[in-house]
């Protein structure tokens, strides 16, 4: 793999460079640099991911990492019971099973999951796996994630899950492998397409998403500065959540609550205190969008809070971390590209009378092909490779898809970064674009307060969280939240 891009890149050399040789003493040199910047930044990402290579575990580590406490931590809402006992099952079926398991139904209004919570009360009771399974009114992720945090104080390890993750029977034990590095405080797993064949849009999402983890993120990995840990499967050290309860959840951007893109906020906490690594052995299996509509949906969502994201790491990270400076890298890459092509496609054209280089119609799909030979080096059980073959095919299509719709849809999303209640929901209603939708049910008539004790060490905040039901015997809970 590593040969072939190697190629693919120095025909892209050459082929500029002939073509820089036939422009005359005026126009030589007028994209020059901006090639060999482009260049450069190419050749350095593709050595750094070149470079990652999953972690291996000495004796001693595997000693180390036997004693730790992993709680897998999964916020349910309105999902699909099948999918729902297929990720259960998962956990089940881990070579290294996890100590703990907390369930956490976010109000859900399609289901009470009643068969699939009896399955699972017989199923984790057989094989010894301690569990909680908590029914809250609806206040999002963060909030849910929250509340199996504080039932879980004696977990080492948090591992955090999305309601569709269905994990590799291997993927516990891989993603604590890291952690026998001391400075690790967050791994990232590979999330793959379990519908990956449902249709065309979920195999180009499917190629797109395995490609960029495995380019992309195994650049950063390899020096530590994985940038976002995917939901679907990603582990933190617990005093990297624990310690920032509070501001994840109450952060707020230019006076509004952000309720989406918690994955790349637990990570900032994550790096400002040590080395945030990827996995690639660590696999998990999630649904992506079937229909354009929930797909657009959720990119949109993606690229408002990665520009609030951005915003924090230049605020908050330090210069000496190598995130800060990735981060710059990518900004940089991307207006250069962009200025690029608007100059080669208007600039080129209307000033100086050329028309844009036919390289502008192959290269993209030879270094994308070039690249997508990682999505090939993912084996799958129950997919033959003349399939992922034919995925890797349509990378023609990832390209068209990212220079068009995505490329629009990060701009916008740029600069509708404010938009935070976009896709969240307030007081137990759908927040949509338009603004406030359909409400849900109102809540039963609160019982009787129950308080409980804080962990030794915490303070509480003044102010109580929203009211939360005892499964058990539908007492309203009011639980003090620790402050850092």
């Amino acid at each position: 793999m590593a040969i072939v891009v190697l190629a693919m890149a120095a025909v892209w050399t050459a082929h500029h460079a002939l073509v820089a040789s036939a422009y005359d003493s005026t126009t030589t040199g007028r994209l020059s640099l901006v090639w060999t910047a482009l260049f450069v930044v190419f050749m350095v990402q593709t050595l750094m991911y070149h470079l990652e290579r999953p972690r291996r575990l000495s004796a001693r580590g595997a000693r180390q990492l036997s004693g730790l406490h992993v709680a897998i931590l999964m916020p349910v809402y309105n999902e699909d019971p099948g999918y729902l006992k297929l990720g259960l099952e998962s956990f089940l079926a881990q070579t290294r099973r996890p100590d703990s398991v907390h369930i956490v139904d976010d109000g859900s209004t399609s289901s009470d999951y009643a068969e699939v919570r009896a399955w699972w009360n017989r199923a984790a009771a057989e094989v010894g796996v301690a569990f909680t399974w908590q029914r809250v009114p609806n206040a999002g992720k963060r909030h849910a994630q929250a509340h199996g945090v504080r039932v879980s104080p004696e977990a080492d390890i948090y591992i955090t899950v999305d309601s569709d993750s269905c994990l590799a029977p291997n993927a516990v034990e891989e993603v604590l492998i890291p952690f026998s590095r001391p400075r690790v405080q967050s791994v990232a797993g590979i999330v793959i397409a379990t519908n990956n064949r449902a249709n065309l849009l979920t195999r180009v999402t499917d190629l797109w998403f395995v490609t960029s983890q495995l380019v992309d993120r195994s650049g950063q990995s390899a020096v530590g500065a994985v940038m976002v840990n995917s939901g679907p499967l990603a582990a933190y050290r617990a005093p990297v959540i624990r310690d920032n309860l509070d501001s994840y959840l109450n952060e707020t951007f230019m006076g509004r609550p952000v309720m989406f893109s918690d994955d790349s906020l637990m990570t900032l906490y994550a790096q400002e205190r040590g080395l945030t690594v990827q996995q690639p052995s660590a696999i998990v299996f999630t649904a992506m969008p079937e229909k354009w509509s929930h797909f657009s949906r959720m990119y949109l969502r993606w690229m408002r809070g990665s520009t609030i994201r951005s915003v924090w790491r230049m605020r908050y990270l330090s210069m000496a971390r190598p995130a800060f400076w990735l981060h710059l890298l990518r900004w940089f890459q991307m207006f250069l590209t962009q200025m690029v092509t608007v100059w080669l496609l208007v600039v080129e054209p209307v000033a100086f009378d050329n028309l844009p280089p036919a390289s502008m119609l192959w290269v993209p799909f030879i270094i994308g092909w070039a690249q997508g030979l990682r999505y090939l080096g993912v084996i799958r059980s129950d997919e033959r490779i003349r399939s992922r073959a034919l995925t890797w095919l349509m990378m023609p299509a990832a390209i068209v898809l990212a220079w068009t719709a995505l490329r629009w849809m990060r701009w916008y999303g740029i600069a509708t970064c404010a938009r935070t209640g976009w896709g969240t929901r307030q007081n137990g209603a759908e927040v949509s674009l338009g603004g406030a939708g359909a409400a849900a049910p109102a809540p039963p008539v609160p019982a009787p307060l129950v308080e409980l004790p804080l962990p030794a060490g915490r303070h509480a905040r003044s102010a109580p969280l929203p009211k939360l039901l005892d499964p058990g015997n539908e007492q309203t809970l009011r639980i003090a939240v620790p402050r850092r």
